[in-house]
Order: C-alpha cells, then structure tokens, then sequence
C-alpha cells in the first residue's frame, strides 16, 4: 500500500510527539525528600516484630515541639506519652500510672528538611499499593514517600520497627493544653537522665540530626 504524503506526517509527528518524554524520563534528576510541613498530624500504625501499636505524631516546628501519643495493643494503662523539645528536654510519662520521666537529649526536634542531607535514594518501590520514592539515611531509616502526593507513607527503623502512616494532616496544630507534661513530671521522685548519644525511648532517634 502506497503511503501518502497526509499519513507519513501523521506518523512523523507521532514519532515526534513520543520522543522527547523517554529522553526527558533518562535525564530525571534523583528525586529529593519532601520536607515536612511546619506542622502537621500523622495517624500511624506500629509494627514492632508483631507487637502492634497506634501512635499519634504531632509535629509543631515553629513551636519548637513534638509529640507522640502511643496506645500499645490491649494495653490497659494507655496512652503513653512521649514529649520532646527544641531545647533537649524529652518527657516520657503515662497518666494512668502517673508515672513519668525525662531525659536531657541534648539535641532538639527534627528540622523539616532533616532527611535531605546524607539520603541516599533507593529508587521507585511499591508500598502497600502506593508508588513510592524511597530513601535511606544512616543506616536510621528507609523513607517511602508517595510520588503522585509526596506525603509519607511508611518509615522502616533500623531497630526493626515499621510505621504505616494512615493519614497525614498538614497544617493541623495541637491545643497548647495539650503539651503540658504532668505536675508529677517535675517531682523529685522523677527519674531523669542525660543522653549525650540522642538515643532514648524517643519514637524517632535524634542522633540523625
């Protein structure tokens, strides 16, 4: 069959059309982390080697604050909470029990931007039906962030520990009540510690920082 002038433009501009995609696709520069928004609240879903738990995260950088509020599985002195802030402090307390504790870390929250510096990207990988980036960085943690949304979808711990993030609220802010540490947290009955290392009962080590 004898092409005509009509449909062998049609098939150069076809040609033309899907070329310049591919060549686009190779010359991708490594995707970077999204920085976490200044603040925001994350349900998440704990897996410690089949100890299950839900956790709360809070972030509020602007404020210099950060807290977790842990229901471990069938746990009948639930919640437990875990207070951390911009000038070191960290407070660990559980008001069922009105028992609590604290530690000088030494180092304050995650910046927004804390994973970006030293990631290492591992490539595209699926997560639970999600198409993910995913990075890793020392050795601490590997990071699926969903390519479509760019918000987080799972953390994998070096200590084993997953977190499945089930929803993510950027902007939400915590009542400033909230924050408070109990009254029984600034007892002298209140253990205390010093931690040079930033490793503590923290949900997320500060020593990546």
């Amino acid at each position: 069959m004898k092409m005509t002038p009509l449909v062998a433009v049609a098939l150069l501009l076809l040609c033309l059309r899907a070329g310049p995609p591919a060549a686009a696709a190779a010359g991708d520069p490594t995707p970077t982390p999204t920085p976490w928004p200044p603040q925001f609240h994350a349900t998440l879903l704990m897996d410690y080697h089949g100890n299950l738990s839900l956790a709360d995260l809070w972030y509020d950088w602007p404020r210099g604050r950060n807290l977790h509020v842990i229901r471990y599985q069938l746990a009948a002195d639930a919640p437990y909470y875990d207070a951390e802030w911009n000038n070191g402090t960290s407070f660990f307390y559980t008001p069922a029990r009105r028992s609590c504790r604290s530690a000088a870390v030494g180092v304050g929250i995650l910046r927004p931007d804390w994973l970006t510096p030293g990631a290492v990207y591992l490539g595209r990988r699926d997560a639970g039906g999600f198409d993910c980036h995913v990075w890793a960085k020392a050795d601490f943690i590997t990071y699926y962030e969903d390519v479509r949304t760019k918000r987080p979808v799972k953390w994998v711990f070096y200590t084993g520990r997953i977190a499945h993030v089930m929803s993510f609220e950027a902007g939400a802010v915590l009542e400033d009540a909230e924050w408070q540490a109990p009254e029984y947290c600034f007892t002298k009955a209140t253990e205390s510690a010093h931690i040079s290392n930033g490793h503590v009962d923290s949900f997320i080590p500060r020593s990546v920082l």
